[in-house]
């Protein structure tokens, strides 16, 4: 069976012999606050509770897991929320200006015995977070005042850090970026083998919810495979050599009927969607273009299709094909000679910075996981990966002068597998992975001289980051952190 990537593999956030904190250590750590949003903020006042365990939810707003994933115990994993009254209140006057980082002389709250409730002020609203929050998710600060903004925290209690974020509305994210950005200076979240949510083996499953809900929370990358017949124009859906389903054959045509049905509710969003031939089909790579040419183009109604980066403007609305196969050659005529479809026919193996044969993109690729322990070498790559992203400036240049050509996409995969060891299926992975990207988004992207290998720091995007098994049990915490760091492009406009 050929080797295929698989799920997201990533290491532990806290590992027993190295990281993992002792309660009075941490109890003694000073908080860190990160504003990874593009408007000033200022922490006006710190209230210090005594905790008692959480009953049912907690607090409002809960989107997604959080704190807990970033514990090693049961004892500071426990759900708790603030009891009584303030037993310490402190006015304060510290600001934090957008992308700033501020270690303050504020004690964190001791893990499992106290909650801090945090009030800060924007453009003269009040926002209310309590610290850590009575659910191991992602919270929407309290809006105190009716004020305008909204803003989603993400605590990691390894490094007594608070990350706030912008709170994107994730169905139409794109709404709030100008038109003249090319598409690789957005942070993209997106999807492994996308539509394989349905019963299947479970190393062929790789997500948790299906395409209509990706898309409304945010993903904007879709990993698609394909089985291809030469006598037939229907195109199955597959993972390598499989179905994605053990209930019967889904298709590509259904699975764009809902495509489009999301991007005419949302016309400000676009969709790159990666095609490539697997499956056990005798069809050709041309056989697949010409599918797709003469069956779903449309005439460039819902497809672009030219081989050349666009902006967001020229393509919100439609899917953007990256073609992972090659053209008929009567495709080659197409776009004044210069082809159909970005062009990822010549595809990186298993690698941790390989180029795409055309130079559209730069690719983490790693996916041979001989064992559960090759999982650190896979989250070092993904976060390599990262910092190279984040080094790019997308300069804005004066109307009606020319652009300078973009620069490639960083297609980032966090999958990865052992079709022969159970404990590297995508799920199993995926548990280890997507906390351990989200710890990295949270603490050290886009901060200077905290990447692997202290890159600089341009406009600190994610590059399109591809995942397995978001959305399970609601949890949305990887997009939302991906998605929120567009907020570097909002301050440039």
């Amino acid at each position: 069976m050929p080797r295929r990537r698989r799920c997201c593999g990533c290491l532990p956030l806290l590992r027993a012999s190295s990281e993992v904190w002792s309660l009075s250590s941490q109890a003694m750590a000073d908080l860190t606050i990160r504003n990874i949003t593009a408007t000033p903020l200022e922490l006006k006042l710190m209230e210090r509770f005594e905790a008692q365990p959480a009953v049912g939810g907690g607090r409002k707003n809960i989107t997604s897991r959080v704190t807990g994933i970033f514990n090693s115990t049961s004892a500071l994993a426990a759900k708790i929320e603030a009891q009584g009254d303030a037993r310490d209140r402190r006015e304060v006057s510290i600001p934090i200006a957008p992308f700033e980082t501020r270690v303050t002389d504020l004690r964190t709250a001791d893990p499992g015995r106290e909650v801090v409730r945090l009030t800060f002020e924007a453009d003269g609203h009040r926002y209310q977070v309590d610290v850590p929050s009575a659910s191991h998710r992602s919270t929407v600060m309290d809006n105190l005042d009716g004020g305008p903004n909204e803003y989603t925290v993400v605590y990691v209690l390894t490094g007594s850090c608070l990350s706030i974020f912008s709170s994107a509305h994730l169905a139409s994210w794109m709404r709030e970026l100008r038109d003249e950005y090319p598409l690789s200076a957005l942070s993209i979240p997106g999807t492994h083998n996308s539509p394989t949510c349905h019963v299947a083996l479970p190393s062929v499953r790789c997500q948790a919810v299906g395409v209509r809900e990706q898309l409304e929370n945010g993903v904007r990358f879709f990993d698609i495979r394909v089985n291809v017949n030469p006598d037939s124009s229907e195109l199955a859906l597959v993972h390598a050599a499989f179905p994605i389903s053990l209930t019967g054959s889904k298709y590509f045509k259904n699975m764009l009927d809902v495509i489009y049905a999301f991007l005419d509710a949302n016309p400000s969003e676009t969709l790159i969607m990666s095609v490539k031939r697997e499956g056990t089909g005798r069809g050709t790579d041309q056989r697949l273009s010409m599918i797709l040419k003469e069956k779903f183009y449309e005439d460039g109604k819902r497809w672009y299709t030219e081989p050349r980066i666009p902006n967001l403007g020229e393509v919100r609305g439609k899917i953007v094909l990256l073609r992972r196969h090659l053209n008929d050659e009567s495709l080659d005529k197409e776009w004044g000679g210069r082809g159909w479809g970005l062009d990822g026919s010549v595809w990186p193996d298993n690698c941790a910075d390989g180029r795409v044969g055309s130079g559209i993109a730069r690719v983490q690729d790693f996916y041979e996981i001989d064992q559960s322990t090759n999982i650190q070498k896979k989250i070092e790559l993904a976060r390599s990966h990262l910092e190279r992203a984040a080094e790019p400036v997308c300069p804005l240049p004066p109307a009606g002068t020319e652009a300078p050509p973009p620069q490639p996409f960083f297609i980032n995969f966090l999958s990865a597998s052992n079709f022969f060891r159970a404990n590297c299926w995508p799920e199993k992975i995926a548990a280890k992975a997507n906390p351990a990207i989200i710890e990295y988004l949270c603490l050290r992207h886009g901060e200077p001289g905290k990447g692997p290998v202290g890159l600089d720091v341009g406009d600190a995007g994610t590059g399109i980051v591809v995942t397995d098994w978001v959305g399970q049990e609601g949890d949305w915490d990887l997009i939302r952190c991906i998605v929120g760091w567009n907020a570097k492009l909002q301050v440039k406009q």
